[in-house]
């Protein structure tokens, strides 16, 4: 009989601890506050084989070794708070999951700690929202392969499908790799959302097209086999949905918050020498958006625009800016897998399987698309498969289409429309794709000033020159 105990029962502790009563396990649960545990008995205890524990010892002795304990609770130092009273009630061999938005340094930390415990530990990023965390996650485990392999047949019964007839769930690596992943699976999802908040206000500024005409044109794109994804289906949404007479998306301040994973990925790509623009530039938007004090100096600004500027027709500023969302898209997807291959490479011995997490994204997780599928298969061992998907992704961005891409960045800067996320993105396209780049300035700039020295076309060898 499968078991897993449950420390945290907020929205997605319950709805995990729920998921593997409805999967057979046995599930000891408890909350620091008591009150929670209680209702949480009272509302779901006739949906499994639930165990109501009142402190972090009886939660224990209710699970038979390797006892797995999984922690849902909020990241930082709850986390150590919890592991620091739980670790000396566990027995060699048993093993601690960490279900949260963890940094990968504290899970590399907090691991380290443990197996001088004898303490087998994974740092275990799930992705669902409240629903997947119920029907069916993708969830990305990192750590003790021990602990994985004891708990992997329960697992799979918990994750959701991947559409290949495998389940959302594979070991990601040794140490922080699973949450590491999971931070940035959650700075494309910042991407993501930030390009579709972009789509929004063009076509509402420029379009000036209602919320149902919005909605339309969000369903019309998640029924395409190119653009399908769990957030283009709740975008859909969310411009249908009405309080009293108003539409509630025009009820609701322009203000992102963030909690901390986006900030995290830009970090880590920083450290990483890695380019993620399009999400560097989403994370900003969410910064800006939340600066009240700034946008209200940032009114004073003049505005200097046309007063008659050329809007193409409906049809044709849909298909404009499917075009910029469609290819920006593929930017953040691109970084973000290019973000994981460096820090697989250079942090965890190249053990990451970036086909595999491209696979567990395809179902549950909050960015599962159409667009994975080209992912995973680029990805493939099979190299003839992988150059087939990688051109595939490439030719997207051929002719009309990036042609319609520029017209809506060109649209965009003469409404002054502020499209942070897409112009990066073809920034992005254009620094790669050219022959020559005007960092030989910097570099002699950098020369100049502080005899940083710089290398040649012409030669090879390290130069400075007494400028």
């Amino acid at each position: 009989m499968h078991q897993l105990g449950v420390i945290g029962l907020g929205t997605m502790g319950a709805n995990i601890a729920r998921n593997a009563a409805r999967n057979g396990a046995q599930v000891p649960v408890y909350n620091r506050t008591e009150s929670k545990t209680k209702g949480f008995i009272k509302s779901y205890g006739k949906q499994g084989d639930f165990i109501h524990c009142k402190d972090l010892k009886s939660i224990v002795e209710a699970l038979s070794p390797p006892r797995p304990v999984l922690l849902m609770v909020p990241a930082g130092k709850a986390v150590d708070a919890v592991l620091e009273e739980l670790a000396p009630l566990l027995s060699e061999g048993d093993i601690i999951i960490d279900g949260g938005n963890s940094h990968y340094l504290d899970t590399e930390r907090r691991s380290d700690e443990l197996v001088s415990h004898g303490i087998h530990f994974l740092g275990m990023g799930i992705s669902g929202g409240e629903e997947g965390a119920l029907k069916g996650p993708s969830m990305m485990p990192g750590g003790s392969i021990t602990a994985y392999n004891h708990l992997k047949d329960l697992l799979q019964l918990m994750a959701a499908d991947d559409g290949e007839g495998g389940r959302c769930v594979s070991y990601i690596g040794p140490g922080g790799s699973g949450h590491f992943v999971k931070t940035v699976h959650n700075g494309i999802e910042y991407g993501v959302m930030q390009l579709l908040a972009e789509t929004m206000d063009i076509f509402k500024k420029a379009g000036n097209l209602s919320n149902d005409e919005l909605s339309d044109i969000y369903g019309a794109w998640n029924q395409s086999e190119e653009l399908g994804s769990f957030l283009l289906e709740i975008t859909e949404k969310i411009f249908q949905q009405k309080e009293g007479k108003k539409d509630l998306i025009d009820l609701i301040a322009d203000r992102a918050k963030q909690k901390g994973t986006g900030k995290w990925t830009t970090d880590a790509a920083m450290t990483l020498g890695v380019p993620t623009p399009t999400i560097n530039a989403s994370v900003d938007a969410r910064i800006i958006s939340g600066d009240t004090a700034e946008r209200a100096m940032g009114k004073k600004f003049p505005e200097a625009l046309e007063e008659q500027i050329s809007v193409p027709p409906s049809a044709k500023l849909r298909t404009l800016t499917r075009s910029g969302y469609e290819l920006s898209l593929i930017c953040a997807y691109n970084q973000g897998f290019r973000l994981i291959e460096a820090a697989s490479r250079d942090l965890w011995n190249g053990t990451i399987n970036l086909s595999d997490v491209a696979r567990i994204w395809r179902g549950g997780c909050i960015i599962r698309s159409t667009k994975l599928k080209k992912f995973q298969y680029a990805y493939s061992s099979n190299q003839s498969t992988a150059s087939a998907a990688s051109e595939a992704l490439i030719e997207r961005f051929e002719g009309e289409r990036q042609l319609d891409f520029r017209q809506v960045m060109k649209l965009g800067i003469e409404l002054g429309i502020p499209l942070p996320a897409m112009t990066a993105s073809l920034n992005y396209i254009d620094a790669m794709r050219a022959e020559h780049l005007p960092q030989n300035l910097v570099q002699a700039q950098r020369d100049f000033f502080g005899a940083h020295t710089y290398e040649r076309v012409d030669k090879k060898g390290v130069f400075h020159t007494e400028w």
